[in-house]
């Protein structure tokens, strides 16, 4: 039914009027060119996605420069500055000018180019796209010339000329404020995790790939690089210099190929994990034709393989150089170049498939176990062995049954609890043993920490902040903990009621060593050094040791430098770390007294030198509690039982004390050249690393019972790792 409305006003009906449709709602958008500046800032999103990003650019093209050492220091993450310093060929000055415009390369100059491209870059986008998202200074020299050159870029234009500087052989790249126009994605990256572990772990693949270049990165402002690898002629020496000898000593060399020019060419070599490498993921190290990229599809096939052979060790550690034709590998498929597209993938997977499946089932027919030989002569403080007389089973006796709480270990002041009561010892070294000890455990009871504390209100905000941040649990598991033995350089294993632990007793022992210093500040007794050593001496002697490649003397005058304002400054300082650290410097500039942290303990006097740059550099002079505190790191990481710098004769660093001697043959013919040990310097390390031991276990642990508050810190930096709980294995063995 149809109506009428009529809307009354008093004067009459209103018509209501349909809607009309204006031309531009009518019309769909126009499409318009995006302005050159928003398209770069785009592109630049996709090359440099993070900061590890950028590196990885920067670093390839240091590789591409034929750079034998590559250096990268980062600050906040990659954030605030990533710097990338290089001894390459360098830049041409009539290139800087260009350097970072967008798609200018030294790489290829025609698209046919990219089927035999042999390089890290060929865009030319990485260092353009920098710019867009960064402010970028390039600092390069060229050989043969006088003076080096520097130049800032914004946009992807060079804003001033280069100016003439001085520089050392190479490029350096520094990119400051990295996404500083791109809101968004850095409150993102400052949000999440430190970018730094991916940059760390960046380099490290580039160091175990690249074994002709080293390669160093650290944090800005740390004295020591975190990764640090010098050049080795081996693969695997350099595995086990960048992730350590656990994982090196547990690898299988793997190689496969194929030569079917209708089926797939390719050549591979590498190193996978064995049997008895245990991991909580997956690391696959890939590099092929040199570039280091990802292969998802290749490695999930190698994980399948564990799982099915291996499956206690299903999560492997994998590094692999593929080699194929350059025309077989399409490297332009991805903005970061992170992957690359295979002729014939699928062949070339399933032949290393096979190859590392064959490769394990040989090697799976039993595992291995690693001992460490210990020599009872240089290990003198052990408790009784099982060939002691009082022992029933060396007479002839029938032997017993070992009582329960020997074999559970929980007892913190019983040695049945200690691997060292499980070894072969002589009696004599027994008796000479028990009175040393004896009489180390008696003055570490008695000394105390003095009664009267500092006046100095610095000193005692530092010792409260200690005594209010300290962890209960750990200050229970190090009061109450037994320990078992050393598991590796740096942790022992202890045992607190039925857990074992991992404890870092580089960590443990600079912490404990930090804490008796401001406790004891201004009552040390002293260590008077048989002769006093010159401070200039000991500062050279740690700048050399900083030095990458220590044969180059070209800074030899700044080191002089250097040395003689960091004697200097000490020697103005004398009184004061006379009168409140016990270190004696005498006017003519000699140190010859140190103090004593704890009785019976007497630092590696190898790094004195160490020791000494840094109270010149890294104390805070200026501010009272800071200096204090300063000074407390130094001597604390000074005292620190760091390893021997002798490498480990137990272990494969054994092989670092052979030597190549020419020998004649007995009829007086010609030389043959044979390797043999260094006795002297080989009974050296045995006798450093034996007493090291003793120490940590005689000397560190009563002391951490006494005095040591650990800070919260401990719990989450993993100085303690929990490895065994004994509730969750007896379930295990109850089944077995």
């Amino acid at each position: 039914m149809d109506t009428d409305v009529e809307l009354s006003t008093g004067t009459g009906p209103m018509e209501i009027e349909e809607p009309t449709l204006t031309t531009n709602q009518m019309e769909p958008p126009r499409i318009h060119r995006l302005d050159q500046t928003v398209v770069n800032r785009i592109a630049a999103g996709e090359v440099v996605q993070r900061p590890v990003s950028a590196v990885k650019e920067l670093v390839e093209n240091s590789l591409d420069a034929d750079s034998t050492s590559i250096s990268v220091v980062v600050k906040d993450g990659g954030l605030k500055l990533i710097q990338v310093s290089d001894d390459g060929h360098g830049i041409p000055y009539e290139d800087l000018p260009i350097l970072c415009e967008r798609h200018t390369t030294s790489k290829l100059s025609k698209f046919e180019d990219l089927q035999s491209v042999k390089s890290m870059g060929f865009r030319g986008e990485a260092l353009a796209s920098m710019t867009y998202v960064g402010h970028v200074t390039v600092t390069t020299i060229t050989k043969g010339q006088l003076h080096g050159y520097r130049a800032t870029y914004r946009d992807g234009i060079m804003e001033h000329e280069p100016k003439a500087c001085a520089a050392v052989k190479g490029t350096q790249i520094m990119i400051e404020n990295l996404f500083y126009n791109m809101t968004a994605r850095r409150k993102t990256l400052q949000n999440s995790a430190d970018d730094y572990p991916k940059i760390a772990d960046l380099i490290c693949r580039f160091a175990i790939h690249h074994s002709s270049v080293s390669f160093s990165c650290r944090k800005h402002g740390a004295a020591r690089p975190d990764v640090h690898s010098v050049v080795t002629s081996s693969r695997l020496d350099a595995i086990r210099s960048v992730y350590g000898v656990s994982v090196a000593r547990n690898l299988i060399k793997i190689d496969a190929s194929d030569s079917d020019s209708s089926n797939s060419v390719f050549s591979m070599d590498g190193f996978i994990s064995n049997s008895n490498y245990i991991a909580k993921k997956t690391i696959m190290v890939l590099f092929i034709n040199d570039r280091l990229v990802e292969c998802g599809a290749l490695k999930r096939a190698i994980e399948i393989v564990y799982t099915a052979t291996l499956p206690k060790a299903s999560k492997p550690f994998i590094y692999m150089s593929i080699k194929l034709p350059t025309e077989h590998v399409d490297v332009n498929i991805h903005p970061t170049k992170r992957e690359v597209s295979l002729l014939n993938q699928e062949v070339i997977i399933e032949t290393i498939q096979s190859a590392i499946e064959s490769k394990l089932r040989n090697s799976n027919e039993s595992r291995t176990f690693h001992e460490q030989t210990v020599d009872p002569s240089l290990s003198g403080f052990m408790a009784r062995g099982k060939d002691s007389p009082n022992n029933p089973s060396s007479s002839g006796q029938k032997s017993q049954k070992v009582p329960v709480h020997k074999m559970v270990r929980t007892d913190s002041q019983d040695p049945a609890g200690r691997l060292h009561s499980y070894l072969q010892v002589n009696p004599a070294s027994q008796l000479q043993g028990s009175s040393c000890l004896t009489s180390v455990r008696s003055s570490i009871r008695q000394r105390r920490n003095p009664r009267e504390t500092a006046d100095l209100t610095s000193i005692q905000e530092l010792v409260k902040d200690i005594d209010s941040n300290f962890h209960s649990g750990l200050l229970d598991i190090i009061g109450h903990c037994t320990y078992i033995g050393m598991a590796d350089d740096v942790f022992a294993l202890l045992q607190h009621s039925t857990h074992l632990y991992l404890a870092n007793v580089v960590n443990l022992s600079k912490e404990l060593m930090y804490q008796q210093v401001l406790r004891r500040f201004s009552h040390f007794n002293a260590i008077q050094l048989s002769e006093p050593s010159p401070l200039q001496e000991l500062l050279m002697l740690a700048l050399k040791e900083e030095d990458l490649d220590p044969e180059v003397n070209e800074n030899e005058g700044l080191k002089e430098k250097i040395a003689e304002m960091n004697a200097d400054l000490l020697k103005q300082k004398t009184e004061m770390l006379e009168e409140y650290f016990g270190i004696y410097i005498e006017p003519n500039g000699n140190l010859s007294r140190i103090p004593v942290i704890l009785d019976q303990y007497t630092p590696d006097m190898d790094r004195v030198p160490e020791f000494v740059l840094c109270l010149g550099n890294d104390v805070d002079w200026d501010e009272e509690k800071n200096c204090f505190q300063t000074i407390a790191a130094a001597i604390g990481n000074f005292y620190a039982m760091h390893p021997p710098l002798l490498p480990n004769p137990s272990g494969n660093g054994l092989q670092c004390y052979k030597r190549r001697v020419l020998s004649c043959s007995p009829g007086g013919g010609s030389e043959t050249a044979e390797d043999e040990f260094d006795h002297e310097l080989l009974l050296e390390a045995e006798n450093a690393w034996a007493q090291r031991e003793w120490s940590i276990q005689h000397i560190l642990f009563p002391s951490m019972r006494l005095f040591l508050k650990p800070p919260t810190s401990m719990a989450t930096n993993g100085t303690f790792v929990q490895v065994a709980s004994l509730e969750k294995l007896y379930k295990i063995f109850e089944r077995c």
